[in-house]
This record gives C-alpha cells, structure tokens and sequence, in this order.
C-alpha cells in the first residue's frame, strides 16, 4: 500500500482509524491521480470529513462533515482556503476548548476567526516541535 508509506508523520501519532482513513482514500486518489501532491490533498479531504488536528496529532470529530472550505470541494484542487486540520466549521465554543487544550494564550478574547487561526499556529508548532 503507497499509502502506509507516504503517511505524514502526524497521522503516524494518531488513531487506527485516522490512519486507515487517510491511507484508504491515498490508495484510491493514487488509483486515479498518480503518487503526488493531488493524492495527498484527496487523502486530508477525507480525513478532514472526520477527524481535526489537534496539536501534532488529529483526533476524531463530534460530527462528521468537512472541515473548511478546501475539505468540502472533495477534489483536492489548488481552489479554496484550508484552515490546516483545524475544524472551522465547529461552535465558537468547540474552538475555544481546543485552544484551551492547546494552552492558546488571548483565547477568551479570540473571535471564531482568530480562534482558526491561533489553533493553526498552535497546531504548526506542536508538530514541528514533534518532529524535532
């Protein structure tokens, strides 16, 4: 399976059934696509309809639908804004707990906008900090 092998080092730190998520749809984008970035985009569609990045890490939804404009498309095309794992259709309130989960300083004060925003930089970091 493509998939297994090119699965990102955050999917590695999460659950069975992220991972099988994301390799399932990798395998069927390769399928139709080619190895490559669109597979790649295909595959965190999928997995955004799902589940959200939390810190370096995804976890599974409450709900099930796509997280941000880019995961609704279903094509992984270039066309859309992403919010990076970040469920930015989610409550203001399911935000603010993963900002506070996050330890996001300023959070109370945060709209739901800045609250996507901050939840990516926190994101970006607990994965980089990961993988170093």
């Amino acid at each position: 399976m493509p998939g297994k092998e090119a699965m990102p080092s955050t999917l590695k730190r999460s659950s069975k059934k992220a991972q099988r998520t994301w390799v399932k749809s990798h395998d069927s984008a390769v399928e139709s696509y080619g190895e490559g970035e669109r597979s790649h985009r295909v595959a965190y569609s999928a997995l955004k309809h799902t589940h959200e990045k939390v810190g370096d890490h995804w976890e599974a939804k409450d709900h099930k639908g796509p997280s941000d404009e880019q995961a609704a498309r279903h094509s992984g095309g270039r066309k859309g804004k992403t919010a990076g794992g970040v469920d930015a259709n989610a409550s203001k309130q399911h935000l603010y707990e993963q900002a506070k989960k996050l330890d996001v300083p300023g959070r109370s004060k945060m709209t739901k906008d800045e609250l996507v925003e901050a939840l990516q930089k926190a994101n970006d970091r607990k994965t980089a900090k990961a993988r170093s």
